[in-house]
């Protein structure tokens, strides 16, 4: 009976608008993925998840500049390379599928490039070492030291320039949570979201409001281990310049050949309802530019997808 009134309690809080745009999602011919009000967004109008895009505008074009100038180089398309019909970067490296899939929380900041930038970099820094330096990259020093305001956002190859630059610490996920708990250097400090239904079972605030943008960290924090508690010497980074895929193909072999990478996309609002299936843009106006991790690809009922990491909590 308690989860009866539970879920009852999060249907009834939907916002009119929300209810209606899940129901033109529903109706419309074709439609490849399930719709339902989401905990995080179901109180609210359609729109909401506009807090979280931080990728500004003018990515693209920032990033064409950029391989005009030979600062981002384009990979050669291999001709030889056999590219699989499916593909996911944990199963393809296990060894490194503790990092690949720790799926992150950004709180309501706009800090996603940073995220899915600390998230790839953490990704590929495993598979280039076999697994030697399995560690999270602290997303909290790459959002508050490569962009002055990082909740405002910034773009999607600026975390890769920081830690390339500058180097990035170790951070696991807020208080220590996720699958690296504790003795990082730098935890990321805003708190998770609400997410999962009623709040006797998920402990996180459920009226998680606009972040403002903590101080660039100096020191490691107090709960890091001997290993990681020296700021300077806990510093990771690459040798280098940056690459930038283009097209279905170039991006595949990308991927296959060093791991998941960061993209960015348009939010429509209809993506607060996705609750699984291929999503497709089907109904409402744009909230802003969003950055994820793309760690694979598919096929499903012959519609291809990728598969992408989001960090708006597990």
């Amino acid at each position: 009976m308690k989860s009866v009134v539970s879920m009852f309690a999060v249907a009834s809080a939907v916002h009119e608008d929300r209810l209606a745009q899940i129901d033109a999602i529903q109706a419309f011919p074709g439609v490849t993925w399930r719709a339902a009000a989401k905990p995080r967004f179901a109180s609210e109008a359609p729109g909401a998840s506009q807090r979280l895009c931080g990728v500004k505008d003018g990515w693209k074009e920032r990033i064409a500049l950029r391989v005009k100038h030979g600062q981002i180089h384009r990979p050669l398309l291999a001709s030889n390379v056999e590219i699989a019909a499916d593909f996911d970067s944990a199963e393809q490296w296990p060894q490194c599928a503790k990092t690949i899939g720790d799926i992150r929380d950004q709180s309501m900041c706009g800090c996603c490039w940073a995220f899915a930038g600390a998230e790839a970099a953490s990704d590929r820094m495993c598979i280039a070492t076999n697994a030697s330096l399995l560690l999270p990259l602290s997303a909290q020093d790459v959002c508050f030291c490569a962009e002055d305001d990082g909740c405002s956002g910034g773009f999607v190859e600026q975390a890769f320039d920081y830690i390339r630059l500058h180097g990035a610490v170790t951070g696991s996920q807020y208080q220590s949570s996720g699958p690296f708990g504790t003795g990082m250097c730098s935890d990321f400090s805003l708190p998770h979201c609400h997410h999962h239904g009623s709040t006797d079972v998920d402990p996180y605030p459920s009226d998680c409001v606009s972040q403002s943008s903590p101080a660039c960290p100096a020191k490691c924090d107090a709960s890091a281990s001997e290993e990681h508690a020296n700021f300077a010497n806990d510093k990771y980074s690459f040798d280098g310049g940056l690459a930038s895929a283009s097209g279905e193909e170039e991006i595949q072999q990308m991927i296959m050949a060093g791991g998941p990478v960061e993209t960015a996309f348009t939010v429509y609002t209809d993506f607060e309802d996705y609750a699984g299936g291929i999503y497709q843009h089907v109904t409402g106006e744009e909230a802003g530019g969003h950055a994820v991790k793309m760690v694979g690809w598919g096929v499903e009922n012959g519609v291809k997808y990728w598969k992408v990491a989001n960090s708006w909590n597990p």
